[in-house]
């Protein structure tokens, strides 16, 4: 480890503004989250420690366990991989990817380490078939626990805490203008672009240029220089390579090393990462998993099937280290970064980073951009990939070749899904269903626990369908009190409080407040509330009223559900008439698609 990655200090005030933050529309003053908090073990810490818990103290290392020890429901991680073997097979013309490796754990246990299919399959596409011509079987790979992977945009993560530590040192500004160290970057009016508008993917580049076309390096650079903005920097988010390459153009200015050498010396070597560079050497090449026959139209370069090498194009123009893509990596390598993020950047005896900085790569800088949530270099809060496992706290990101990292802190949960779905041609897959369906399972694998009783009840996860509860009508009813849990698609699916005066014909929403200060008018709630249990009271609109909760999903995406405990409904005088904790009461519920629930 360099002395400089030996450094454990907090972000400078200089360089975070004087210790004023915009977090994009959120001000924070004062100090940086997390920055104070201590370090050294934390004695007792189990697999949910991370709820509610500072992870500055933690250097927990990973070993392989069972889902019991790492606090896991086995069946349901079982799940996991069935739901990621499925895609081998037609998605729903072609495999989604050849083969795949996934990962998941919780806390310092990887409870969950499976290889399916093959990594080299292919010798070959025929577009005139659109098929794929498959290698004799004696020359097929199978895919292995330590196959190693191109991870093409996950390698942006990468990039990203490179700056951050150049962040923490002083010797790179947030909020710098990108020209305070590239001057030839203002050209076609990008003089305004900083550093993090370069992070958080607002500084107005569009999505791609071909750089590989320019046979030089400097040649690479003039029109690199010369791009002009589709947005002026901070109106808008969108999505860029080019922002991650001027980063690295960034590094190498202020270090006077390569981006090779800053990935070998101050994140792969501290962790015990070997399995993770640019250019993977020939003798990589059998353990390797093979992407595209890249040839046009489909590929700006005619190259046969790839293997070994980087497969994007710009990267591979730029000899293969590019701060975009070009790193290859193995799940358990990409498990060890998982794990040192959510220690709050300490992996056993190295810190890469300090807790303030992982704070701020996990802090939404992005809140202009309501769906495009993003931290320095993470993504934040997306269901497309996430899957359930999304939060505002959940950071990742997904790679073109097939590759996602998704990191939950409020779960201490983490989720490697690293397939070759370029193989043998990259128009054979659309979208991320495998990375949200293994995401679903995972999350679905982290317990939630009843708060009364062994069992509460839950709603599944089921996408498009609607489920009600409904309580029986109670004569001289009043109030309705239970404890409701729910973690759902923002802005999509919701749970509602619902009464009818008819008998069921009819129904209309009830108002409630939970934990006796937040009113809901509208008798509905979704999206995030904390993985916490809230306290629930609704007065009846009639005291002859039936009560049900009903629970609609939209057809794409879904959170980790709704569970509701406690059920009691009191008179005016707060005596309970019905309460399901009593078998004769607790039988008369009716649940359409609810479920009872011990976990």
């Amino acid at each position: 480890m360099t002395e400089r990655a030996k450094r454990d200090g907090r972000p400078s005030r200089r360089a975070f503004g004087g210790g004023v933050l915009v977090l994009g529309g959120a001000l924070m003053t004062g100090a940086v989250p997390g920055a104070a908090a201590a370090e050294g073990p934390r004695p007792g810490a189990g697999p949910g420690a991370a709820d509610g818990a500072s992870s500055a103290a933690r250097r927990t290392t990973l070993r392989r366990g069972s889902a019991e020890r790492a606090g896991l429901l086995a069946p349901h991680l079982d799940g996991l991989v069935a739901e990621a073997e499925r895609f081998l097979g037609p998605s729903p013309t072609h495999p989604w990817y050849a083969g795949a490796v996934l990962l998941a754990g919780r806390g310092g246990t990887v409870a969950l380490h499976r290889a399916i299919g093959s990594a080299v399959r292919y010798a070959a596409y025929d577009e005139k078939t659109d098929t794929g011509v498959e290698l004799p079987p004696e020359r097929q790979i199978p895919m292995t626990e330590d196959t190693v992977f191109d991870l093409a945009s996950v390698s942006k993560l990468f990039t990203s805490i490179l700056a951050v530590q150049q962040i923490e040192r002083g010797a790179l500004e947030l909020e710098a203008k990108v020209t305070a160290y590239l001057p030839e970057f203002g050209g076609g009016g990008k003089q305004d672009v900083t550093v993090r508008q370069l992070l958080t993917h607002t500084s107005g580049f569009r999505s791609w240029i071909p750089l590989y076309r320019e046979p030089t390096r400097e040649g690479k650079l003039r029109l690199l220089w010369a791009e002009t903005p589709a947005n002026p920097p901070g109106t808008a988010y969108l999505y860029s390579d080019l922002n991650l390459i001027s980063l690295q153009l960034i590094l190498e200015e202020i270090t006077g090393l390569g981006l090779d050498i800053l990935l070998h010396d101050e994140i792969t070597a501290p962790l015990g990462m070997h399995r993770t560079r640019f250019n993977p050497p020939p003798s990589w090449r059998p353990e390797i998993a093979a992407t595209e026959d890249a040839r046009k139209p489909w590929s700006g370069l005619d190259r046969g099937m790839v293997w070994g090498e980087v497969h994007d194009e710009n990267a591979y123009g730029l000899g293969g280290v590019a701060g975009h893509a070009g790193i290859f990596s193995r799940a358990w390598d990409l498990a060890i970064l998982a794990r040192t993020l959510l220690n709050g950047g300490a992996y056993g005896r190295a810190r890469i980073l300090s807790p303030a900085s992982v704070e701020l790569m996990f802090s939404d800088f992005n809140t202009a951009f309501p769906g495009d949530e993003h931290g320095l270099g993470f993504e934040l809060h997306q269901h497309w990939y996430m899957g359930a496992m999304a939060t505002p706290r959940t950071a990742g990101h997904t790679g073109f070749t097939g590759t996602s990292l998704v990191l939950d802190p409020t779960t201490d949960s983490f989720l490697i899904v690293l397939g070759n779905s370029v193989h043998p041609v990259r128009s054979w897959r659309s979208g991320s269903a495998p990375r949200v369906a293994t995401a679903d399972r995972l999350a679905r694998a982290v317990p939630v626990r009843p708060v009364r009783g062994r069992t509460s009840w839950f709603s599944g996860m089921a996408s498009a369908t609607t489920v009600t509860l409904t309580l029986p009508h109670v004569p001289g009813a009043a109030v309705l009190e239970c404890a409701l849990w729910w973690d759902t698609e923002p802005g999509a699916d919701r749970v509602s409080l619902e009464a009818s005066t008819d008998g069921g014909t009819t129904w209309r929403p009830v108002p409630f407040t939970t934990d006796g200060r937040t009113e809901h008018p509208t008798g509905t709630v979704g999206g995030w509330s904390g993985r916490v249990w809230h306290t629930v009271s609704a007065a009846l609109p009639e005291p002859n009223a039936l009560l049900r909760w009903r629970y609609a999903t939209d057809q794409r995406y879904v959170g980790r559900g709704v569970y509701v405990d406690g059920l009691r409904l009191l008179d005016g005088s707060g005596l309970p008439l019905f309460d399901e904790a009593r078998p004769a009461d607790g039988a008369r519920i009716e649940a359409n698609g609810w479920a009872r629930s011990a976990d």
